[in-house]
């Protein structure tokens, strides 16, 4: 079971900022092969949602309440560190996210902006898909909406 904590831009740590980016970088950079401007100056309007096991962060998202991203609220950045992604981690700090948002934002439909071969675990969420596929960064991604 993971620790979570939600945070915003400012209550972070040095060490978690560092830990959030390095988790980031190794899976949209590195294990992707992505090149994009991960650095969007958006992280400081997001709430930070640190799923930690140990006190090291392995699991991550940020999130938006509406009109901060998209139009609606919207979780973004959803991260795994790799050698963790069999516990389960992944639906536990997306449960803490849409949590978070429907406690901090009181908002009842939340977006993302979900890559194409992570559509069954988003539905399995309560997401749908909207609209065609698209490619962002040269990877399939789709809209998904939840609206609860």
């Amino acid at each position: 079971m993971l620790d979570v904590e939600v945070k915003k831009f400012p209550e972070l740590s040095v060490d978690e900022l560092y830990a959030i980016l390095k988790l980031r970088s190794a899976i949209f950079g590195v294990e992707q092969n992505c090149v994009y401007q991960d650095l969007d100056d958006r992280d400081q309007r997001a709430l930070h949602v640190l799923g930690k096991k140990e006190n090291q962060i392995v699991a991550y998202t940020r999130i938006f309440k509406s009109g901060d991203y998209f139009e609606e609220a919207s979780i973004g950045r959803v991260v795994v560190k790799i050698d963790q992604r069999k516990f389960g981690y992944g639906k536990q700090i997306m449960d803490a996210s849409i949590r978070a948002i429907l406690e901090k934002f009181n908002e009842k439909v939340i977006h993302l902006s979900a890559q194409a071969y992570l559509k069954k675990f988003y539905n399995e969420l309560g997401f749908e898909q909207v609209g065609m596929p698209y490619l962002e960064d040269g990877i399939p991604h789709i809209g998904m909406v939840k609206r609860n």
